[in-house]
């Protein structure tokens, strides 16, 4: 079997699990405690902190550890909401986010706030203009994603937070679950406030993240307990998971420049095979500048992605629809549909995600199964009608 969903999650790095089950066995102690076990395991959580830190090129005591992207987002979200004062405010973010951000705006809104919801354009990208424009004297938030995670389109991030630098009451969320140990993005010099990371997305464990949040941005906790991670997220650290991830984020960095080019390459080539295949219609294109280099995404009319999805496991080949979080449904993805795309394609659409480990030979493999499988299934479907 051939794996193409690093989107949807990474397999762990042969080191990071050794230094997780490591510091799981002999690093036993709560960080909170006073006594040596207590201050051993402290001293890692420091480390850990300091490394993710130097990633970002952030301070330290801007690094929040999380359970993930979704809490990360959450957190960014109702905590700023909670932070302000009991009367309605309202929140820019896009047509285009993950579930973990686009249905926190959804129950802000049944908390009677309002929330505009700004489209892209055919390529799925997030005008700064548009954002421009939806801003409001009561506006104290604004959310976008860093890397679409269906679509690999990068957005304007670094754009957007220059425009919001003169809107100093509004604050900057960016989801980078995507782009971080694939992409440089540096929040202080982006403008951003809050920034979500989740581990399992760059060769981490699971279970494990962290939002930056800028030092002089308000954020009220969700979770009431201990006060840990400066008061913002109670609850005992989970050691082993936060050092494995400092460990998996600290090798993705120093191979980021020669894995992002080796993906880039497989993305062009596969790109090129696709665009050859009756029946296959590529999402965006090979310009680097504007896609993400490990997502390749591409639609086939008439056929359904599931139907597709199971076809290519079939043959060897894990590949997804929409993002993992919606790929049970059977509806037309939301991200395509704002784009503009009619329902069957939204509906067709598939998401092959690589690796720096892939070969070449992957690539061709798979568009080889594409290439067979699509036309014959758009044929088993015609004859069905």
């Amino acid at each position: 079997m051939r794996y193409f969903d690093y989107s949807a999650t990474t397999p762990p790095l042969a080191e990071v699990v050794r230094t997780v089950s490591e510091v799981m066995s002999d690093i036993y102690g709560n960080p909170s405690s006073l006594h040596r076990k207590g201050v051993e395991a402290e001293a890692l959580l420091d480390r850990a902190r300091g490394i993710a830190a130097g990633v970002l090129g952030v301070p330290e005591d801007s690094i929040i550890f999380t359970s993930g992207g979704t809490e990360s987002n959450n957190l960014a979200i109702f905590g700023l909401a909670a932070a302000l004062d009991r009367r309605k405010k309202h929140f820019i973010t896009t047509m285009i986010e993950h579930p973990s951000v686009y249905e926190c705006f959804k129950r802000l809104e049944r908390d009677g706030h309002e929330v505009t919801y700004v489209a892209p354009d055919g390529e799925g990208r997030i005008s700064p203009d548009t954002i421009a424009a939806a801003i409001r004297p009561d506006t104290v938030m604004v959310s976008v994603m860093h890397v679409n995670n269906e679509t690999g389109a990068i957005q304007p991030v670094e754009e957007i937070g220059k425009l919001l630098a003169g809107f100093p009451r509004v604050r900057f969320h960016v989801d980078a679950v995507q782009s971080v140990g694939k992409l440089i993005l540096n929040p202080q010099e982006a403008g951003i406030d809050y920034l979500s990371v989740s581990a399992h997305k760059f060769y981490g464990p699971k279970g494990v993240g962290l939002l930056y949040k800028n030092p002089a941005a308000p954020l009220s906790p969700l979770l009431c307990g201990g006060g840990q991670e400066f008061g913002l997220r109670s609850g005992t650290e989970n050691v082993p998971l936060i050092v494995g991830m400092a460990k998996a984020l600290r090798i993705c960095a120093e191979q980021r420049e020669q894995n992002a080019a080796r993906m880039r390459s497989l993305r062009e080539r596969l790109i090129g095979a696709l665009s050859s295949i009756h029946g296959v219609r590529v999402t965006g294109s090979a310009d680097s500048a504007k896609w993400a280099p490990h997502i390749v995404h591409f639609r086939a009319p008439g056929v359904k992605a599931e139907v597709l999805v199971h076809e290519l496991e079939r043959q060897g080949f894990y590949v997804s629809s929409q993002s993992a979080c919606s790929s049970g449904s059977d509806k037309p993805s939301r991200v395509l549909l704002a784009m503009g795309l009619p329902e069957e394609e939204a509906a067709s659409g598939i998401r092959v995600s690589l690796s720096h480990t892939h070969t070449e030979g992957d690539v061709d493999a798979l568009a080889a199964a594409v290439a067979e499988s699509v036309p014959r299934l758009i044929k088993q479907t015609e004859g069905v009608r």
